[in-house]
């Protein structure tokens, strides 16, 4: 499930060329992940390891995750 749910959230990416040639990634609902590199494959998986990081630090930290594609991630209890 958490490989479907990454799947399904890095489809939701939004990218953007800036203006110093730099590539620009975010994903809207997940505050705080986004990724900028010199091309656009290297900034897809660089957006995708900060998703990856994210999720686990707030599973971890029992935060409430978005749900995407009706898919939700719940932090275990303690």
């Amino acid at each position: 499930m958490l490989i479907t749910y990454i799947q399904s959230a890095m489809r939701l990416a939004q990218y953007e060329i800036l203006e110093d040639k730099q590539y620009y990634g975010e994903i809207p609902g997940f505050d705080g992940v986004w990724a900028q590199a010199s091309n656009l494959e290297t900034c897809r998986e660089e957006l995708q390891s900060a998703l990856e990081d994210w999720l686990i630090l707030g599973l971890r930290m029992g935060h409430k995750l978005p749900v995407v594609d009706g898919l939700q991630l719940i932090p275990a209890e303690a």
